[in-house]
């Protein structure tokens, strides 16, 4: 018994007439009586009463009615499940991120307009370091992670680099090199070699291991190794430590509006390599699941959008 005997079936049913029921299959008379004489045989008993005007159900056509209706809905429905999860319309996706590639207003963007795009998909969100999240990424339990730079590779996951932002110099308010600043206005660009008597708060070599490095060789091409003061976890708290007055630090240009009645934004002069931070997406690199290109396609085109309008 196949798909196609059930709705020849359900057709000539609702029809209560071969001729009829074969014009709406699109198909002749012949063979479509030849279909349900062999479902006939197959099911052992009749499903219709034929006389001169057509066709009437049988008792036991009756039951088979209700029966082969309710396959061909769930065989729909089905399909169309599985249409939607193909498509990423339906389905599920965790994302992670860090707390300062989130600071970037290009995330929450994406974020929302992926669940207004495809409110089928149940999106769960977790914050970690860049090395948290690409561990995840790589057993499984993250989809995709939303991070500055990449700090490890690995041969199941594969990078997306949406935008680059500058990096700005963080100095508590009252500090010997804004001497003269009002806080009204840009505040002055400042040399790095300027800063070499000065300790630095930085994110763990692990988790920025890019930044990191770029920011040591730019000092080193200044003239100097940066005082490192302190190590953290995560580039909010670098700026809650120079807000209490522990030392200096440098974060992407989004993070502005953290503690900036504590804090001044400075861009950096002269540094060497020029001292950016990307936003990065990782995920995995084999078999992506729709969902997921989805989310990748989505961001693409808002970082696209950010880029123009910049």
């Amino acid at each position: 018994m196949e798909l196609r005997h059930l709705r020849y079936f359900v057709m000539v049913a609702e029809e209560r007439h071969f001729t009829r029921a074969a014009a709406r299959l699109n198909m002749q008379q012949p063979p479509l009586s030849q279909q349900i004489r062999a479902l006939e045989e197959e099911l052992g008993f009749e499903l219709f009463k034929r006389h001169p005007k057509g066709v009437d159900l049988t008792a036991g056509g009756h039951v088979f009615l209700q029966e082969a209706q309710d396959i061909l809905t769930r065989v729909k429905e089905g399909a169309d499940k599985a249409a939607r999860a193909a498509h990423g319309i339906e389905g599920q996706l965790t994302v992670g991120f860090t707390s300062s590639a989130a600071t970037h207003p290009l995330i929450p963007r994406i974020v929302r307009a992926y669940r207004e795009r495809f409110p089928g998909v149940a999106v769960s969100l977790k914050e970690g370091s860049a090395q948290q999240l690409t561990d995840a990424t790589i057993d499984g339990s993250v989809d995709v992670g939303i991070l500055r730079a990449p700090v490890s590779r690995h041969q199941r996951i594969q990078f997306h680099r949406l935008l680059n932002e500058e990096m700005f110099l963080t100095l508590p308010v009252g500090h010997r090199l804004l001497m003269g600043y009002s806080g009204v206005g840009e505040a002055p660009a400042i040399s790095l070699k300027d800063l070499a008597d000065e300790q630095f708060i930085l994110v763990r070599r692990p988790g920025a291991p890019g930044m990191y490095a770029n920011l040591i060789t730019a000092c080193q091409n200044a003239g100097f190794n940066p005082s490192i003061a302190f190590e953290v976890e995560r580039m909010l708290t670098n700026v809650s430590l120079v807000a209490a007055g522990a030392g200096v630090s440098i974060v992407p240009a989004s993070m502005r509006d953290v503690h900036k009645e504590s804090v001044v934004y400075c861009p950096i002069a002269n540094a060497k390599p020029r001292l950016h931070a990307p936003i990065t997406l990782v995920c995995r690199s084999f078999n992506p699941l729709p969902p997921l290109q989805n989310f990748i396609g989505l961001s693409r085109e808002l970082s696209g959008r950010s880029r123009g309008t910049r």
